[in-house]
């Protein structure tokens, strides 16, 4: 079915040849004496490859039937991720190859949310934001600069994450997992 190149926001899901691709990032331009265009990147939800495509005002794209579904994340080994349903308790694994740097936020226990296609799990959404425990990072040095510092941290769950220099080992933070950065403070 027809929908205006405006519904192409990030984080929808598209059908583009019987498959799910859902947009991570987009641009809409309008030039002079042209069609206005919305210039996506998506990643393909079942073999994780990325593709840029540009959408022009009045072409015809179906958006993707995807359900979602609260799940709970259980633990990880050396090559999947183990979820489980909690309206069945059926468990299902996504491979860390597939999850990509979404592992790097993954905490045993947490609930989030799976994507359906078809009734098979496709993909995992992430909490926009998460609370780590900073695990290692160096005392931060204040020198003559002229705006605050940063140093590397390392997480309880192994992603490094970029912190104020006044983050100490022990503390927990609240990270965005869109972009990986730090947030705040968190007394979780």
């Amino acid at each position: 079915m027809a929908q205006s190149i405006t519904d192409l926001k990030v984080g929808s899901v598209v059908n583009i040849d019987n498959a799910p691709y859902q947009i991570l990032t987009n641009s809409f331009m309008r030039t002079a004496q042209r069609k206005p265009v919305m210039r996506t990147k998506m990643r393909n939800l079942i073999n994780g490859s990325v593709m840029e495509k540009t959408f022009i005002a009045g072409e015809s794209f179906e958006m993707a039937d995807v359900a979602r579904k609260n799940v709970q994340y259980l633990y990880k080994d050396m090559t999947d991720a183990y979820f489980m349903d909690l309206d069945n308790f059926e468990q299902f694994t996504f491979t860390l190859e597939a999850l990509g740097d979404m592992v790097g936020y993954l905490q045993d226990g947490k609930e989030m949310t799976a994507l359906l296609y078809n009734e098979k799990p496709i993909s995992i959404q992430l909490p926009p934001k998460v609370v780590l425990k900073v695990v290692e990072t160096t005392p931060g040095v204040r020198g003559d600069r002229a705006q605050a510092g940063s140093k590397p941290a390392k997480m309880e769950t192994g992603v490094m994450i970029n912190v104020p220099l006044f983050v100490e080992e022990g503390e927990l933070i609240r990270i965005n997992t869109e972009t990986g950065e730090y947030v705040e403070r968190a007394n979780d």
